[in-house]
């Protein structure tokens, strides 16, 4: 059985790419272009993994992350964004992000490795 993978990302050329690629790595992808859509989407369907940009239309990826945190919802998520601050990176960590990707320094198919190293590390 394939994991399921959901991509929150507003930018929607770089989530339908992400998809892409990730869908032909073998996963299933649903993908998400606002914060609400995702905390949503995360309640009603189960996912391994959650890729999530923090600056999103309606709630950001700190409010989603803090949503899950209330809802209960525990998988790994890799933040992908263009907050580079050190001040940002910490606070998604210590919201439960399990790494926190650069946008313009990380390339889909180093995305792609990451979330196959993640996804092997927490069966």
């Amino acid at each position: 059985m394939s994991k399921r993978i959901l991509i929150a990302e507003d930018e929607r050329p770089l989530a339908y790419a992400l998809a892409f690629k990730l869908k032909n790595a073998g996963y299933e992808v649903e993908t998400v272009f606002d914060g609400n859509a995702a905390l949503k989407t995360l309640g009603s369907s189960t996912f391994d993994l959650l890729i999530l940009d923090l600056i999103m239309p309606k709630k950001g990826g700190f409010e989603v992350l803090e949503g899950m945190r209330l809802a209960g919802i525990v998988l790994p998520v890799i933040v992908s964004s263009n907050l580079s601050q050190a001040e940002e990176v910490q606070r998604a960590l210590a919201l439960g992000a399990s790494r926190v990707l650069i946008k313009s320094d990380t390339s889909l198919d180093q995305i792609t490795i990451y979330v196959r190293e993640l996804l092997s590390s927490h069966k």
